[in-house]
């Protein structure tokens, strides 16, 4: 199943890049561009999500704080 899908949103990253970018690819291309994208894209974003979780459970942190602050600020008056 896991391979379906990688096939599936593969063929749909790969028609969207094609018509993004105005390149004229014939079918079997633009399927191999897909989903060898879909397998780089995939594994770049779950390296750097596992990479960064410490930094985005700060920087959500940090986020929360802001609006948190603005808030008081602006209501609190």
């Amino acid at each position: 199943m896991p391979f379906l899908w990688l096939l599936i949103v593969g063929v749909a990253a790969g028609f969207l890049a094609t018509r993004i970018l105005r390149v004229d690819l014939d079918t079997p291309s633009t399927i191999a561009l897909g989903v060898l994208g879909t397998l780089i894209g995939g594994l770049l974003l779950r390296g750097l999500v596992m990479m960064a979780g410490i930094g985005a459970g700060f920087a959500g942190a940090l986020l929360g704080a802001l609006l948190l602050i603005w808030a008081w600020k602006t209501w609190a008056k």
